[in-house]
């Protein structure tokens, strides 16, 4: 059964989807566990997935716990009494009047309008940084999509190579049957002929054996040649799957990070967001000459600050640039549904970092299930690895 399952089996699918990238995908055929060395080319790469996890998960602990302050900042807000939510407001109020009028020495023809000018003002310490980080977010992504394509190729040409020895196998043994079966037809013939028409048939024996013997020997050694490749193919293909889980790990995280950052400054590009921030520059040289105006901001700035820093906020200064927020409760929703929305967006790149972690590990501790004779060397590769891990962090 098992041969003719493997000689008119369906053909495997070999077709690359780009939407599979985001799929970890462990293959465990084409390894020999019993080899050492395939064994712990194999449990490296599960702990390099999570060892790329983990590393991940920490860069993207620290702007979680920024949002996470943000929101809290807000609740602290919400929750003061009704005096000090007044004085706020009228600082806040008094702040707003100030710009309007600021606003007044600006009614001039402008590149750009004062939301894109209030976006960019309230993350302008890290709007230079978001341009770097983006430029090269999109520089790795078109890395590793030429890399993933390399490896699809790659494999699609083994996978391609896997069927085409597999049918060279089976041919081979179709091959061997009919020599065979030959050659007994053949024999039949003869013995009919020496016992049934008593002619000499001795040389018609040693030439169909003779000739059996080279055909079934010549099958044989094609075919001994085809599986010894077949099985470098399947180690091969199973290497690249290893690869390309790791590449696809950077994939995915590399890919939520252009999101993220895209839903952060607003923008489609790096290219976008540095021709914005130019703008932005020669729009605040603009309003620099107006210095009289922007000294009594600043006073009642501070002052609204102080206030917010006695409200024990973990960021008064991000609030006093946003006064808007403090007057308009529909401005503070706005604001939190951002910041709501950023944080799902760091927890789903947290969460899959922990689960492609886990799969890995899951992968480890299942081979060690498996083979229990090597679980000693594989909790020792486990723990190296994790010293290591440690000691560069």
């Amino acid at each position: 059964m098992g041969f003719w399952k493997r000689l008119f089996g369906k053909k495997k699918k070999t077709a690359a989807d780009p939407a599979d990238w985001e799929q970890l995908v462990y293959l465990t055929d084409g390894v020999n566990f019993n080899d050492r060395s395939q064994r712990n080319r194999y449990v490296a790469g599960c702990l390099e997935q999570i060892a790329e996890a983990d590393r991940e998960t920490e860069k993207l602990k620290g702007e979680y716990a920024l949002v996470t302050d943000y929101l809290s900042d807000m609740e602290e807000i919400e929750a003061l009494p009704e005096q000090e939510k007044k004085e706020l407001e009228q600082n806040a109020r008094t702040i707003r009047t100030l710009e309007g009028e600021i606003e007044g020495y600006l009614e001039r023809k402008r590149k750009m309008t004062d939301q894109e000018y209030h976006a960019l003002r309230s993350q302008e310490q890290t709007v230079e940084e978001g341009i770097e980080k983006l430029r090269e977010a999109e520089r790795y992504s078109g890395l590793i999509r030429q890399d993933l394509k390399k490896l699809d190729v790659e494999r699609q040409a083994h996978a391609f190579r896997e069927q085409e020895l597999e049918g060279m196998c089976g041919n081979y043994r179709g091959m061997a049957v009919i020599f065979l079966a030959a050659l007994a037809i053949c024999l039949v013939l003869l013995a009919v002929l020496q016992f049934g028409l008593h002619m000499n048939a001795y040389v018609g024996y040693f030439v169909a054996v003779m000739s059996g013997a080279i055909a079934v020997t010549f099958v044989g050694v094609r075919y001994l040649d085809a599986q010894k490749e077949l099985e470098g193919i399947r180690r091969a293909i199973s290497k690249l799957i290893q690869l390309q889980n790791t590449v696809k790990i950077r994939y995915v995280n590399n890919t939520n990070l252009l999101e993220y950052l895209r839903m952060k400054y607003n923008t489609d590009s790096s290219e976008k967001l540095a021709g914005l921030w130019e703008i932005y520059q020669q729009e605040k040289e603009v309003r620099k000459q107006f210095a009289e105006a922007q000294s009594k901001v600043e006073y009642y700035q501070d002052r609204l600050e102080e206030q917010l820093r006695r409200c024990r906020l973990k960021d008064p200064g991000r609030w006093v640039r946003q006064t808007a927020a403090l007057l308009d409760p529909r401005e503070m929703v706005e604001i939190r549904h951002d910041l709501i929305q950023r944080r799902q967006a760091l927890r789903k790149q947290m969460d899959y970092n922990k689960s492609a972690a886990e799969e890995a590990h899951q992968q480890v501790l299942e081979i060690s299930r498996q083979y229990p004779e090597y679980s000693g060397e594989i909790l020792d590769m486990v723990e190296k690895y994790q010293r290591e891990s440690e000691r560069i962090s």
